[in-house]
């Protein structure tokens, strides 16, 4: 069972881009047959004619402000799902609040390649201490143990004496949960003197894994990967034993967008992660994440060679007030839109006697210009500097807030 989830990886990364591209119009097609939130969304598009990654970067991106307002105006899943929800065997609550389903398929969420990566086989027993109670994790995480040949203790969050106690008497080998709380359970194991050195391996996502903290883990018995994913869609990248990025795991096709746009950035360049998810039950068809990261070149050492990301490398909702009024990145996006000749934009925003004020940089241009249409489109003055080509950074940012209040 376990080589199933592994053996896809190493496909052809040509082949598995034709194979996914020459399904993605029967897919639409039935998104838009059977979901009438898609019907609306997609209206006027000729599913036949998406078929590459072009043609797909001309679709609208679905973002989560707008999951809200579609699940608001057509509850609970604003039309996208395609069969009722007591047909699902689940359903969740998410901070926003936003609702997601859950599929009786086997391993819905996509987690046991993740999973597998880490070492885990059938056998194998996982301490889960991601969270079961609203939101989806816990089951994302199990149902990816399960479909592996695991088994779970379902531990959740909390109770970490009792968690201690049910690894030291089941003695799992593996760990899921955020990368902090295994350091939580570590340390009361150590303070109530109690052997959890059966853990082996974990997989971590929900946090921070900085370099310093899975030193420590390690040195303690217990070699940590991250993965990536949401709620929406579940697992969408992972790490492997050669850390060098996340793979994409399989049947899904992520590109790398400019914030505030839908246009898909250069190569190694810093973006908003879209994903298109080929889930039947809940399909999502370009949906922006809001999480900024970039492609990265070649093949994984470890022989896996789908298209790899550089991992988590923060949020690409950059909204920020200046002045009392709203700026968002849609609004640079629209003024890079009327003036292609400016280049790479980036405003930012800092404070200069006691008040906001802001600066577009831009790689090109004239600052007259720009001036203008940056008070047009934002109705509010700003400053234009023009700067050389390629100086701007590669983080992703398109408004950098750099105010400080000490």
């Amino acid at each position: 069972m376990g080589e199933h989830f592994d053996s896809l990886e190493t496909r052809d990364p040509q082949e598995r881009e034709r194979a996914l591209f020459g399904a993605l119009p029967g897919f639409i097609g039935e998104c838009v047959r059977a979901a009438p939130g898609w019907a609306d969304l997609l209206k006027g598009v000729d599913a036949r004619a998406v078929t590459d990654r072009d043609s797909l970067a001309k679709l609208p991106v679905l973002r989560k402000a707008r999951l809200l307002e579609l699940q608001r105006e057509r509850p609970p899943f604003g039309g996208l799902v395609t069969k009722a929800p007591g047909a699902f065997a689940r359903l969740f609550m998410s901070p926003g609040p936003i609702f997601e389903p859950e599929g009786a398929g086997k391993d819905w969420w996509r987690a046991a390649r993740a999973l597998f990566a880490v070492g885990l086989r059938p056998g194998d027993i996982v301490h889960n201490s991601f969270a079961y109670h609203m939101t989806p994790a816990g089951h994302m995480f199990e149902s990816g143990a399960r479909a592996l040949g695991c088994a779970v203790i379902p531990a959740g969050i909390g109770n970490t004496e009792l968690q201690v106690d049910a690894i030291a008497q089941l003695r799992p080998k593996g760990y899921a949960g955020t990368p902090d709380f295994l350091k939580v359970l570590l340390d009361k194991a150590d303070e109530l003197d109690k052997d959890v050195s059966s853990l082996k391996m974990g997989l971590v996502s929900g946090a921070a894994l900085p370099p310093s903290l899975r030193e420590e883990l390690s040195g303690r018995g217990v070699d940590v990967l991250q993965g990536y994913g949401t709620a929406d869609i579940g697992i969408i990248a992972y790490e492997t034993e050669a850390r060098e990025g996340m793979v994409i795991t399989e049947e899904m096709i992520v590109e790398i967008v400019r914030p505030g746009t839908g246009e898909p950035v250069a190569e190694g360049e810093v973006g908003e992660i879209v994903v298109t998810s080929f889930n039947g039950d809940y399909p999502l068809i370009r949906f922006g994440t809001g999480d900024l990261s970039a492609v990265m070149p070649g093949v994984s050492p470890c022989g896996r060679s789908n298209m790899r990301i550089k991992g988590w490398m923060g949020r690409a909702d950059q909204r920020t007030k200046v002045k009392g009024m709203f700026v968002d990145p849609e609004q640079i996006a629209e003024i890079g839109r009327r003036h292609p000749e400016a280049g790479k934009l980036r405003l930012v925003v800092t404070r200069t006697g006691e008040q906001d004020a802001m600066t577009l940089k831009a790689e090109g241009g004239n600052q007259v210009g720009l001036a203008e249409t940056l008070q047009s489109v934002t109705k509010m003055k700003g400053a234009v500097e023009i700067v050389a080509a390629g100086s701007l950074p590669n983080d992703g940012k398109v408004i950098a807030d750099e105010r400080s209040y000490t």
